[in-house]
């Protein structure tokens, strides 16, 4: 039986390729674009769609306002904004108070891809500084009392070539690491470790509630696994994921229903259940707390990340 609910008939974002960027739509040509792509355009365009590609992004928007998606985030964006996604993370900004005829100028871009600053951090240690914020950037940052900064260096970077370019690339990348009022958008983030095994420990704990989220798991039982008592557990799972192991469940199943409510028309009575949650009423008030709208209000605005509220 199908739902009474009706989806677009694409529910998963568009790969964006290479040869789909035409300088005629903001991009640089690609015989001066290196290892920094930057690009700007207005809106609308036919690049504000729900896509992803495999490239970092660093987007400023300089006008309008509307409603952002990145991955399972749904919020609210207006000039100024200034978030970071990492590699294939589903994003679109969609503007909801545009003047007749659109505007000229609404998002200042830059893409950089992951693999040559990896590399090159293992032989340069001064770019090793970069590396926690590019993990953040998997599910997305929103950057506050940035954006004036962040637009100069936009053009900065955009008017300089070579060694300069890059020079001024790492300038802005530092400010971003150093950034410290930020908040995680699309899902929840290891913000510490100890050491690496205690990390290892933490990503085998996350990885068992990511992929068994149906299945009860308690902390005085990982507790018990891990040689601990349930109190030494409960303070070493906060301070590497920065919630309660109890909160950090409820997230995770959250999120996971989140991507189910976007790319699914199942019912959502269903939902809850698959991602672990025993009775709707529980499902609906931790739904309500962790996204600030209800798991119908949500699938329903989901259904804008196609440019199509």
């Amino acid at each position: 039986m199908s739902s009474v609910h009706a989806l677009p008939r694409q529910t998963k974002p568009e790969l964006e390729h290479a040869f789909q960027r035409s300088p005629e739509l903001g991009y640089e040509p690609p015989e001066t674009a290196g290892f920094i792509r930057c690009l700007s355009h207005g809106f609308p365009t036919p690049l504000a769609r729900w896509h992803y590609h495999d490239e970092y992004e660093l987007h400023l928007i300089t006008a309008t306002s509307g409603k952002v998606f990145v991955g399972d985030w749904i919020g609210q964006f207006g000039p100024g904004q200034l978030v970071l996604t990492g590699p294939r993370l589903p994003h679109n900004w969609i503007s909801m108070d545009l003047p007749e005829g659109g505007v000229p100028l609404r998002d200042l871009v830059i893409q950089f891809p992951h693999a040559p600053l990896a590399a090159s951090s293992e032989g340069i240690p001064e770019l090793r500084e970069v590396l926690p914020l590019l993990e953040r950037a998997r599910h997305g940052i929103e950057f506050f009392g940035l954006h004036q900064q962040a637009q100069a260096h936009w053009y900065r970077i955009k008017e300089l070539q070579g060694l300069a370019r890059f020079g001024a690339f790492c300038e802005l990348m530092g400010e971003l690491a150093r950034c410290t009022d930020y908040r995680l958008l699309s899902s929840t983030q290891l913000q510490s470790e100890d050491s690496d095994a205690q990390l290892a420990q933490i990503n085998a704990i996350v990885s068992r509630i990511t992929d068994h989220l149906a299945v009860p798991l308690s902390a005085a039982d990982l507790a018990q696994e891990l040689g601990m008592t349930e109190s030494r557990f409960s303070r070493f799972f906060r301070r590497a994921t920065g919630n309660t192991f109890t909160d950090f469940v409820n997230l995770v199943r959250v999120n996971r229903a989140c991507q189910l409510l976007m790319e699914t028309e199942r019912y959502i009575t269903d939902i809850a259940y698959d991602v672990g949650f025993n009775n709707m009423a529980n499902f609906n008030r931790r739904f309500l707390d962790i996204k600030g709208m209800t798991p119908s209000e949500y699938r329903k605005q989901g259904a804008g990340r196609f440019g199509k509220l």
